[in-house]
């Protein structure tokens, strides 16, 4: 590996992250809140004297090419770096310990949106704009943004999209990795102004606006206020943000090859097709649960239904009502959608249903190569066939999540959690939702948990972010000794 060029583009990251830090810098001076404009203004010089001592180490010549274990390097590193300067405004400003603030931007930047702030109402303007910002940077990825505004940095990028964006299959529509870097990230631009717009003219104020919008996209669900959208109590917003909930849940290179071939694209694939008929399956009987047990008006358990089946498939987390106190079965169903997830190439986290789509395919040829043992075929998906690799990828994911889950777990009722809350935060966490059942609640507060079980969240929110084998590659000896360039 060539630890020059990771080194290289590493301090060109913490001068993103340091560039990122003077919007809520300037914020801070309009409004007067000098604590917080203190707290920015040394988060940028500590950008800035990272970015000096790693440029200082490497750096990137004409003919560099990154590899599979740059590419990996680069993008695990990268988070974890980003996620620590990112922490510095809460922990400096006062408003939390350093675990604590360890915490809030890990949850911040990997989407999962769960807080450990009790109360967000009494936090300046700042500080919740930095929070949306770290869900909105970390929602479409940090890397793939940085790839998108940077000059190109040589070849091999591809390497590193591939470590960041999530689902089992990694397209790129364009032929130069930059371009494709653009294209998503001028989707994901124009969805959250469209977004903002939707949420102005549903009744909020312009910074209300922005900051859901941010979160929203990017399925983080960062609130400004502590019960998040059930503050407002308008159905017309509750509506417009299960839509673009759903929206974000959509594969976003999808979105580019419709933008490019027509919207008819959209609704050809197979993936997002099954995710719409999987979240409209799931919210008629949500609302049917809640009609009959909880005795509700048919209109508004619909409605809590659409938006909370959207809120929870897509990861976002955004609550209207207390689900918490929802019957049984409405309950499961929610749990499952969390587990579920969004489309592959979305912002939202869970499994995918493309690798749901894969592995019940995958099932199913499986029992009709016994009856058939003759039977040469593959697993499809949107017609096209896919390679055995994928499959057996998605089939490795799946058993990966589910083990990491088991252990994640464990660690908390080692620490003292009872086993349903233990289950209900792994689940949430691994997922990159936020909010659960129990301990955590709809609300999405992690202020209850001990301080270890908090600090392995942050472990797991970040192999949940990039999907566990990026992570896990870094603790490989042979992956920083090896001459070998994979």
């Amino acid at each position: 590996m060539n630890k020059r060029i990771v080194a290289g583009l590493l301090g060109y990251l913490t001068l993103f992250c340091g560039a990122a830090m003077i919007p809520p810098f300037i914020l801070a001076i309009i409004e007067g809140e000098f604590g917080g404009a203190a707290a920015f203004l040394l988060a940028i010089f500590l950008c800035l004297a990272a970015t000096f001592e790693l440029e200082r180490f490497g750096g990137l010549k004409g003919k560099d090419n990154i590899g599979t274990r740059e590419g990996i390097a680069i993008t695990g590193l990268g988070w974890l770096l980003i996620s620590i300067l990112g922490l510095v405004p809460y922990f400096a400003g006062g408003y939390l310990n350093l675990l604590d603030s360890l915490v809030e931007s890990v949850s911040g930047f990997s989407g999962t949106g769960a807080t450990v702030i009790e109360d967000v109402e009494i936090l300046p303007h700042s500080i919740l704009f930095w929070r949306s910002m770290s869900n909105w940077f970390g929602g479409l990825g940090i890397v793939v943004i940085f790839m998108a505004i940077m000059p190109q940095f040589g070849r091999g990028g591809m390497f590193i999209l591939k470590a960041e964006t999530t689902g089992p299959t990694k397209e790129r529509q364009m032929p130069r990795i930059r371009d494709n870097a653009k294209a998503l990230f001028s989707i994901y631009v124009v969805l959250t102004a469209l977004c903002a717009v939707g949420y102005f003219l549903c009744g909020l104020e312009p910074f209300a606006a922005v900051n859901h919008a941010m979160t929203t996209i990017a399925t983080g669900g960062y609130g400004i206020y502590n019960g998040t959208v059930s503050e407002y109590g308008n159905a017309h917003l509750e509506y417009c943000m299960a839509f673009f909930m759903v929206m974000s849940s959509g594969s976003f290179a999808m979105y580019v090859v419709a933008f490019r071939r027509g919207i008819g694209v959209i609704f050809r694939n197979t993936e997002f097709r099954t995710y719409l008929t999987i979240i409209i399956l799931a919210a008629v009987i949500v609302a049917g649960n809640l009609t009959w047990e909880m005795h509700l008006a048919p209109e508004l358990a619909l409605r809590a239904a659409i938006f909370h089946v959207a809120s929870l498939s897509s990861t976002t987390g955004f609550v209207s009502h207390d689900f918490d106190t929802y019957p049984p079965l409405s309950k499961a169903v929610l749990m499952m959608m969390m587990f579920l997830g969004g489309c592959a190439g979305s912002t939202a986290g869970g499994l995918k249903v493309a690798r749901i789509i894969l592995l019940f395919k995958f099932v199913a040829l499986i029992v009709r190569q016994k009856l058939h043992p003759n039977l040469i075929s593959k697993v499809t998906l949107s017609g096209r066939p896919i390679d055995d690799d994928v499959v057996y990828s998605a089939a490795k994911f799946f058993f990966a999540v589910v083990v990491m889950d088991m252990m994640f777990a464990a660690v908390m009722m080692f620490d003292g959690i009872n086993f349903v809350n233990a289950i209900s935060v792994s689940v949430s966490t691994m997922a990159s939702v936020g909010p659960g059942f129990g301990i955590e609640g709809a609300t999405s507060t992690y202020a209850l948990l001990p301080d270890f079980s908090k600090f392995c969240a942050c472990i797991f929110m970040f192999l949940s972010r990039l999907e566990i084998f990026t992570v896990l590659a870094l603790f490989s000896s042979s992956f920083w000794h090896s001459s070998k360039n994979w």
